[in-house]
């Protein structure tokens, strides 16, 4: 029996409804999950810490990040997301195109990155609520000690 394309993809949401039905057992790191070639990363957003040690100064940052490197993300604003990477610089914000008011609200988020890299310009965050929110560019975060 032979599937096309559009039968896999159909089955897309389904899966990803899977992997949000089992907190416990997926706990709070980066889910990485291949359809037909097509990589699918569930980013936990991780809560802001009460008191901050840093405060994070912006520097330009790179076109595109290892899509492997993100260990998970914080909000930093209705159009910015501070991506957590396993490799220096540990903190990289993406600034988005548009708000997207959903994106707190199921605690987490997905990435659909074309190839291993998360691109600005071509690559968009999507929240669970259906909608995404391209990535107009990233930004390396420097921490730097409060006075």
């Amino acid at each position: 029996m032979q599937m096309i394309p559009g039968t896999v993809l159909a089955f897309v949401p389904l899966l990803l409804g899977l992997f949000a039905a089992q907190p416990g057992v997926m706990g709070q790191s980066v889910t990485r999950l291949v359809v037909e070639d097509q990589v699918i990363l569930k980013v936990p957003i991780r809560p802001r810490p009460m008191s901050p040690q840093f405060e994070w100064r912006e520097r330009k940052g790179p076109k595109c990040i290892p899509a492997n490197a993100i260990r998970g993300a914080l909000l930093s604003g209705p159009q910015q997301v501070d991506f957590v990477l396993a490799e220096r610089p540990r903190r990289m914000r993406a600034e988005l195109e548009e708000d997207c008011p959903a994106l707190d609200f199921y605690k987490g988020f997905y990435l659909q990155p074309q190839d291993d890299q998360l691109c600005a310009g071509r690559d968009a965050i999507h929240v669970r609520t259906g909608g995404s929110c391209t990535i107009e560019r990233f930004r390396q975060l420097v921490p730097k000690l409060r006075d």
